[in-house]
C-alpha cells in the first residue's frame, strides 16, 4: 500500500493543480448566418461549413399530439 513520505501542504498541492482548469471555448462567427459556432465544425443554426451547405436543417418539427 502506498504511504506518503512527507505531508504535502495545501499550497504545494494547489500549485500542482494550477494547470488543470478548463479553458474557455473559442467561438467563431458563421460566415453564412452570423451565429457563433465552434471552429472547424458545421454550424448548428444553418448547417453550413466552408461556404457550402453540408447538413439540411429542418425549421419546424411537426409532432402528433398522440406521440407527445
Amino acid at each position: 500500500m502506498a504511504v506518503q513520505q512527507n505531508k504535502v501542504s495545501k499550497s504545494r498541492r494547489n500549485n500542482r493543480r494550477a494547470h488543470d482548469s478548463l479553458t474557455a471555448a473559442n467561438p467563431n462567427e458563421c460566415p453564412n448566418c452570423g451565429e457563433l459556432k465552434r471552429p472547424h465544425h458545421v454550424c448548428a443554426a444553418c448547417g453550413h461549413y466552408a461556404d457550402r451547405e453540408v447538413v439540411a436543417v429542418v425549421d419546424d418539427v411537426d409532432l402528433d399530439e398522440d406521440a407527445a
